[in-house]
């Protein structure tokens, strides 16, 4: 199937069907060439991420919009108008392939308008590129509601935080250290002219100066190397997994801290649990690639008396449930999927998950509470709720008044993460 086509659908099943992107394109990879996948995800990465702008063009250059049936094809005029405002695929390259894949689409009769108003935006580029920033959505590229947020919770940083999300995401890679080091592994990456460069404070990690195919990395079949960005690394690092303790990584999908807990502590008796069990198929296949064992359970972490009745655990790793709105450099729909009422729904779902683990923790026992949010509510200000409301909980290494630690994306390169290390008072 022609690309631009391609990317048509998932850009409609996104926007208007509220598909998340890492489903709707690895399906729409189905109907091409393995070729053109990687024009697939720029394109509708792009789009994604300039979407306000992008309609308000169209907007412009159409008398009126789009509807029903023929709705699809408005998002091919977005994929047509990237390309032109975008990429470097020269114009009448952009023009004439999109307007080829109406053929595509079953909308030959809609061939002239496609082609009359990409060609339009040609000639008036300049002054509609202009009108297309001239609001703030189209400026910043986020929404209304997202952009608020930002403005009020980070006042001096929002606009690096909007730069960051708008941004296309680095490769960073985890290196098993059952196999080799960081600095060893990079020799490997020299050899293969794949740049990089280590991380000051993280020392199983590896930034690739483009990202790359898995398996043009040296010995990724083998495990001695997963992808996974810097922040999301430092999870182990507060864990601070130790011999032979019984840990529970919760909220586990797809498996990347259920593996780095057991490369840092091999002895470690580990417990992954998620409740999308579509999503634990991924966390083993993650484990066999890398050779790690690991009891995998289909459970909802509210309720842990419907799939534990073990021991209490040394130590829990809460990925909890979250906005994602860290990792919008990744995810890019994130923000036309999410709305802001769900940053409540969502808090009031962490409160519950994070009450009920607190019971399986042992006296003593660590806590790791975690998202990829940046948003207050999710983060610093659930936690100061927590240690209000639970007598037994205490703030390791951080200040009471700002509990943890929120890494803002873009922060040395990583994505946005939030921690607070919480321990249980001995009885």
């Amino acid at each position: 199937m022609n690309v631009r086509a391609t990317a048509a659908n998932v850009i409609f099943q996104v926007v208007d069907k509220g598909v998340s992107l890492s489903s709707a394109l690895p399906a729409a990879q189905q109907s091409i060439h393995s070729r053109d996948y990687a024009l697939l995800q720029e394109i509708c990465f792009g789009v994604l991420r300039y979407l306000p702008r992008l309609e308000s063009i169209v907007k412009e250059l159409m008398d009126k919009p789009l509807k029903g049936k023929q709705r699809v094809f408005h998002h091919l005029l977005l994929v047509g108008i990237y390309q032109i405002r975008f990429m470097r695929i020269p114009d009448h390259a952009a023009v004439g392939e999109t307007v080829e894949a109406t053929k595509a689409l079953k909308g030959p009769r809609l061939r002239g308008l496609i082609n009359a108003v990409l060609r339009n935006y040609q000639r008036n580029k300049d002054g509609l590129d202009t009108i297309a920033v001239s609001h703030d959505a189209g400026k910043y590229g986020h929404p209304g509601w997202l952009l608020k947020i930002l403005r009020q919770s980070y006042p001096e940083q929002w606009e690096q935080v909007v730069e960051a999300n708008n941004q296309k995401a680095p490769m960073w890679l985890r290196v098993n250290q059952k196999y080799i080091s960081a600095p060893d592994y990079q020799s490997l990456l020299n050899e293969q002219n794949i740049d990089s460069r280590l991380h000051e404070h993280l020392p199983n990690a590896i930034k690739l100066a483009a990202p790359c195919d898995v398996h043009q990395l040296p010995h990724f079949e083998e495990g001695w190397i997963s992808v996974q960005d810097g922040a999301a690394q430092l999870s182990v690092d507060y864990l601070a997994p130790q011999p032979g303790e019984q840990i529970l990584d919760c909220c586990a999908a797809p498996g990347g801290k259920t593996a780095h807990i057991l490369e840092r502590e091999p002895t470690a008796n580990v417990i992954a649990i998620d409740c999308d069990n579509k999503r634990l198929q991924r966390v083993k296949e993650n484990l066999n690639r890398l050779n790690l064992e690991a009891s995998v359970i289909q459970g909802d972490a509210r309720y842990p008396e419907q799939w534990w009745h073990g021991n209490k655990f040394d130590r829990i790793l809460l990925d909890a449930p979250c906005s994602a709105t860290g990792v919008i450099r990744r995810h890019p729909d994130i923000k036309w999927l999410r709305r802001a009422e769900d940053i409540e729904q969502l808090s009031l779902l962490q409160k519950e998950i994070l009450h009920a683990m607190w019971q399986q923790l042992k006296s003593g026992g660590t806590m790791v509470y975690a998202t990829c949010s940046v948003t207050p509510q999710e983060n610093k200000d659930q936690i100061s709720r927590f240690l209000a409301d639970t007598p037994d909980a205490i703030l390791v290494n951080s200040d009471p008044n700002s509990p943890g630690r929120q890494i803002l994306p873009g922060e040395d390169d990583m994505d946005g993460f939030y921690y607070a290390v919480l321990r249980k008072q001995e009885s």
